[in-house]
């Protein structure tokens, strides 16, 4: 029997991909859920739609090789008409935690260059309020004592993210501290507040961005919240 939550996912994804059309430049998410989003949009490819596409991590964009999706580099766009990805926990505000999957800068990056942010989530990523999940916080490995010290000074737990025994590298070569905050209640006011740090490179805080959140449910209903 397949996982709840995976099932969720894929019902998310499949109903996310309908909004990519032929001559879109779309971006490509990263992680579990985002999975699913890049594979249909593979099956679309192969039955003939036109796209070109800009993938958020080098996991995502080798997927994307694999099912002949085509990519360019951010020199020849100026902006990305689609962008499909996942998240970590969603408000009632439709703000973000992403990064569980180690790619929230170049996901806020592609994120920011995008006219239409769609998120896909399995329904047990929509929350009340944010904290729940910790906040991923990409920080710059020179210093990183330091910077540890100065996020431990807004009231959290950091934990640097580790991986096979050694601190995990993104794929922009720095480290993530996973900050157990618990309930956030002003989430654009400690976004502020952690950027404001030297040394932190991003927060997984993704606030006002999203266009409309889709998330399924393993009996196969579909929710879906436009901003505003």
């Amino acid at each position: 029997m397949e996982n709840p939550a995976v099932s969720g996912k894929k019902i998310a994804a499949g109903k996310a991909i309908e909004y990519i059309k032929d001559g879109m430049t779309v971006g490509l998410g990263t992680g579990s859920t985002a999975y699913w989003a890049i594979q249909g949009i593979g099956e679309m490819v192969k039955k003939g739609l036109s796209i070109r596409a800009i993938a958020t991590s080098v996991q995502s964009e080798d997927l994307a090789r694999e099912l002949n999706i085509p990519l360019v580099p951010f020199a020849e766009i100026d902006h990305l008409d689609v962008t499909i990805d996942g998240a970590d926990e969603v408000d009632q505000e439709l703000n973000l935690i992403k990064g569980g999957g180690g790619a929230l800068l170049r996901e806020k990056i592609v994120a920011q260059a995008t006219r239409f942010y769609v998120i896909i989530v399995d329904e047990s990523k929509l929350v009340r309020q944010l904290g729940a999940y910790p906040l991923p916080v990409e920080v710059t490995p020179f210093g990183w004592e330091l910077t540890e010290r100065r996020l431990r000074a807004l009231g959290c737990t950091p934990r640097m993210r580790m991986k096979d025994g050694a601190p995990f590298i993104t794929d922009n070569q720095q480290y993530i501290f996973d900050c157990s905050f618990g309930v956030i209640e002003d989430p654009a006011r400690l976004h502020r507040q952690v950027s404001e740090i030297t040394g932190v490179m991003e927060d997984g805080f993704f606030i006002g961005m999203a266009s409309v959140v889709i998330s399924g449910a393993p009996g196969g209903e579909i929710k879906i919240v436009k901003r505003g």
